[in-house]
C-alpha cells in the first residue's frame, strides 16, 4: 500500500511539473514607461567620502515617493577614485567613475566630484533643498518596455518621433538595504546604509524593426547579497550618454 501511495505521489508531481513551468512564472516581469520621459537621477558617491553619507541618506528617502519608478528613477554609482585614501568601497567600479568623467567631457558637469548628482544627463544640485518633486519636466520620447524572464531582459522602445542616431541601452541591477561598517578612511567607525546601489550593468545597441527598436540581453549579476533588488533600464542616442527614457522596478 505504501508503494502504491508513493507511486501516485510521484505521478502527481510529474504532472504538476509539466502543467506549471515554475521557473518561467517566477522569473517573468514587465516594466514599462509612459510616453513622457521618466527621469534618471544618478548619484555619484563613495564610502570613502566624508561628505557623501547625507546624500546617500537623501537618496534612500526617495523609496517612499509615490512617483518612484513612474516619474523618476534614482541610481547610485559608487566611484573608485577615493579608494586610495584608506577605504576600498566594495560597490565601486572604474566603469562608474568613467561614466561620471564622460559627463564632464560632454560638459554636463563642471567637474568630477562626490557627492554629485546628474539628472537626465545634466548636473543637478537641488537635493540640498530636499525638494525631490522639483525635477525638471521632461519631453515625450516614447514608450520603453522591458520584459524579464529566466535571467534575460527583452527591450523594446517605440519612439514618438524620429530617431537620428544609433540607440544604446544600459541594464542595471540595483541593491537595497545594504549596510557597511567602515573601518578606515574618512568615515572610519561609521555604519553606512545604501539604497539604489548599482551592482552591475550591461550595455549594448538596439536594432530597428517593425515594432520599434529592440534588443535582448542577460540581466546583470552580482555576488553582493541584498535584501532587495531592482532592475533599471535606460537608453541614450549616439555619443551623448544622457538618458532619453528609463523604466524599471523591484524584482519579485
Amino acid at each position: 500500500e505504501t508503494e502504491t501511495i508513493m507511486m501516485h505521489l510521484r505521478m502527481a508531481a510529474a504532472l504538476l511539473a509539466v502543467l506549471i513551468p515554475l521557473p518561467v512564472l517566477a522569473g517573468s516581469q514587465v516594466f514599462s514607461s509612459a510616453v513622457e520621459q521618466t527621469g534618471l537621477l544618478e548619484l555619484y558617491t563613495s564610502e570613502g567620502c566624508s561628505s557623501c553619507p547625507p546624500a546617500d541618506r537623501w537618496l534612500s528617502s526617495l523609496k517612499t515617493s509615490p512617483v518612484l519608478w513612474k516619474e523618476f528613477i534614482p541610481v547610485a554609482f559608487h566611484v573608485d577614485y577615493w579608494d586610495y585614501i584608506g577605504w576600498q568601497d566594495r560597490f565601486a567600479s572604474p566603469e562608474f567613475s568613467e561614466r561620471q568623467r564622460r559627463f564632464a567631457r560632454q560638459q554636463s558637469l563642471r567637474t568630477v566630484y562626490t557627492p554629485g548628482f546628474v539628472y537626465n544627463g545634466r548636473e543637478w544640485r537641488n537635493w540640498f533643498a530636499k525638494r525631490f518633486f522639483d525635477f525638471p519636466q521632461g519631453s515625450r520620447p516614447g514608450v520603453l518596455t522591458v520584459t524579464t524572464m529566466d535571467g534575460e531582459a527583452r527591450l523594446n522602445f517605440r519612439p514618438s518621433g524620429s530617431v537620428n542616431s544609433t540607440l544604446f541601452y544600459t541594464v542595471a541591477l540595483l541593491g537595497f538595504d545594504l549596510q557597511t561598517h567602515i573601518k578606515a578612511g574618512e568615515n572610519a567607525g561609521r555604519s553606512l546604509q545604501h539604497d539604489f546601489v548599482v551592482l552591475d550593468i550591461r550595455s549594448g545597441s538596439l536594432q530597428p524593426g517593425e515594432e520599434g527598436y529592440s534588443a535582448s540581453t542577460q540581466i546583470p549579476h552580482s555576488d553582493v547579497v541584498a535584501p532587495r533588488y531592482a532592475i533599471v533600464v535606460w537608453i541614450h542616442q549616439g555619443d551623448d550618454i544622457s538618458p532619453i527614457q528609463a523604466t524599471g522596478g523591484y524584482r519579485e
